[in-house]
């Protein structure tokens, strides 16, 4: 298929096309919205891109934010502020070699769901699935957690 793709997040043109049609139902349907953010972090973490600065920030950042919703328990909002936290600190973020899979689930597993339970489903599915494929690295993403942050384990408050 052609056509456009992120700038540095790199898909091919369909797996960008189907994550477009995703964003499009959790923009347009307040069902959808709760997975919003898991979706924006499962696809970038699947999408780390080659090694330079921008590319280095996103998936470090979204790394964090599964790590602290995944493992710590923390809500979308909290993950969310700590995600402000870290991108300010970017340096010291560093490129970690991406897994060979990226995980069994992808944006077209989303893209199939059936209404928006289904679809909330599959992207919590997809988030996990992603965020495990980097378990290589999970010492350092967790390492990069703001220590205001690494404190609150499980409330995520």
């Amino acid at each position: 298929m052609e056509g456009p793709t992120h700038r540095y997040m790199e898909s091919s043109p369909g797996c960008w096309s189907v994550y477009g049609e995703v964003l499009a139902r959790e923009y347009s349907d307040r069902a959808y919205a709760a997975a919003h953010r898991p979706t924006v972090d499962a696809f970038a973490v699947q999408h780390p891109g080659q090694p330079a600065a921008q590319s280095i920030q996103s998936a470090g950042v979204h790394l964090v934010r599964l790590c602290l919703i995944l493992e710590n328990g923390f809500s979308d909002a909290a993950a969310g502020n700590a995600m402000e936290v870290i991108a300010s600190r970017k340096a010291m973020l560093r490129w970690l070699a991406p897994p060979r899979s990226m995980g069994s689930i992808t944006a077209v597993d989303v893209w199939r769901a059936s209404g928006a339970n289904e679809h909330v489903k599959a992207v919590c599915d997809w988030a996990h699935s992603a965020g495990q494929a980097w378990a290589e690295h999970h010492e350092q993403v967790r390492n990069w957690v703001p220590p205001e942050f690494a404190a609150r384990t499980r409330t995520g408050q």
